[in-house]
């Protein structure tokens, strides 16, 4: 029986795709909400980026089904095409055009009418601050500048929905800074719904409403950043006090948390509020007549759901990417 075609703007159902021997996607089900930013988290190597191929069109599925802005990513991929907004981290953008020149091709590709073309391109051009630039070279634009301009060819037909491959990679921390702001702009704004690939764990917490994070093929854990990082466990509250007033602090934390492992001089405490219980410790901490000479807060990581879920760490994997 043919599947039931669902409404959401990407939905993937047992989504395979093989190199020879090896599945690089191995069966992964997504669904993505309209308007939401959605981040495909995992390391180099994982399949994110051949998943994003396969939304796009540009690579056939082995087994399963996709459906991208209500269209069959096989059966429609011309509709696909026209719906959707790509920016790839392998976009080979013309070094001998200017900026302006990239877009207004890109209206005509479209089928954009000159004069709307125009307009679009110079809308674009300073939403992605790139106006005192538009008409110099590409080859002469910086990484982030070549990564905002192939923002705004992108964006130019409007889409509904965008996939980000890995769009801030090698660019320096205020370029990523900029980037992302672009991207919550687009989304709050306009209601662009953002598929995102990304191997770092900063970038999926700051922009992903939910994330999956796949590995080898395969999806291991799914939900908002925030659930998953509390699945883990409670965050680490460390309190360092006077030598010889542990037990005392240990006392007045007993109501606050679950007392973890550490060195003398220090207290250890697993907040049952999780981040919210910290205030709570410093009040019975206060009344109890302990001095605090340091604090911090531990919260779980991204990384931390990773390593769960695998055994490993996401972040300095070091593996090459097959695919």
């Amino acid at each position: 029986m043919e599947p039931t075609v669902r409404t959401a703007p990407i939905v993937a159902e047992g989504l395979v795709r093989a190199f020879g021997d090896v599945r690089a996607v191995d069966g992964i089900d997504l669904e993505v909400a309209d308007g939401e930013v959605f981040g495909f988290l995992g390391p180099n190597g994982a399949g994110k980026s051949t998943t994003v191929r396969m939304l796009t069109t540009l690579l056939r599925p082995t087994g399963g089904r996709a459906i991208v802005a209500g269209h069959d990513v096989v059966r429609e991929a011309a509709a696909v095409r026209f719906s959707i907004g790509v920016a790839l981290q392998d976009a080979s953008i013309d070094p001998l055009m200017t900026g302006r020149e990239l877009l207004h091709l890109q209206a005509t590709l479209y089928g954009i009418g000159r004069r709307a073309g125009r307009e679009r391109s110079d809308e674009l051009l300073e939403r992605v601050g790139l106006t005192e630039a538009a008409d110099r070279l590409v080859g002469g634009y910086s990484g982030g500048m070549r990564r905002r301009l192939d923002l705004a060819l992108a964006l130019m037909h409007e889409p509904s929905v965008l996939f980000l491959d890995e769009p801030t990679t090698g660019l320096d921390p205020m370029s990523r800074v900029n980037l992302w702001d672009e991207v919550r702009r687009l989304n709050s704004e306009h209601g662009t719904t953002v598929f995102l690939t990304t191997q770092y764990l900063e970038e999926a917490d700051e922009l992903a409403h939910r994330v999956a994070i796949i590995d080898h093929g395969r999806i291991v854990r799914e939900g908002a950043p925030s659930t998953l990082k509390a699945q883990v466990g409670l965050p680490t509250l460390l309190v360092d006090v006077d030598p010889g007033t542990e037990d005392a602090a240990r006392s007045a934390l007993s109501t606050v948390g679950e007392f973890r492992p550490t060195r003398a001089g220090r207290v250890a405490v697993g907040l049952f509020e999780g981040a919210s219980g910290a205030a709570e410790a410093v009040r019975v901490l206060d009344a109890a007549g302990i001095t605090i000479h340091h604090m911090e807060l531990n919260t779980p990581t991204l990384d931390d759901v990773f390593a769960e879920a695998t055994g490993r760490r996401l972040e300095g994997s070091g593996e090459a990417d097959p695919t």
